[in-house]
């Protein structure tokens, strides 16, 4: 999910907010099997996040796949609720570039 704001660290990645928590987010990327993997401690010695995937489409652009583990005390509906809002905004904004 979208942070309110972020701001590079280049030691750890981004330091991001949300709803007024700051916290480290770590971007892992792999060019090569096409994947972004956006990862913060969700627990002690744990990390965790959301993992997408790009693969090309024969006849041009690409299909976005994202993976959301939710924790158990986490509302789905909600979340899904929150990621449709997102990813519509996503959309807008890259029809406009």
């Amino acid at each position: 999910m979208t942070a309110d704001g972020a701001r590079s660290d280049g030691e750890f990645g981004w330091q991001a907010t949300k709803d007024g928590r700051d916290f480290t987010l770590r971007v892992a990327t792999n060019e090569e099997d096409g994947t972004v993997d956006y990862l913060r401690q969700v627990a002690p010695s744990r990390e965790g996040g959301a993992y997408m995937s790009a693969v090309p489409r024969p006849r041009g652009g690409s299909v976005v796949t994202m993976t959301l583990p939710l924790l158990p005390e986490v509302d789905p509906a909600g979340t899904a609720a929150t990621l449709a809002r997102e990813l519509a905004t996503l959309a807008s904004l890259a029809e406009g570039s």
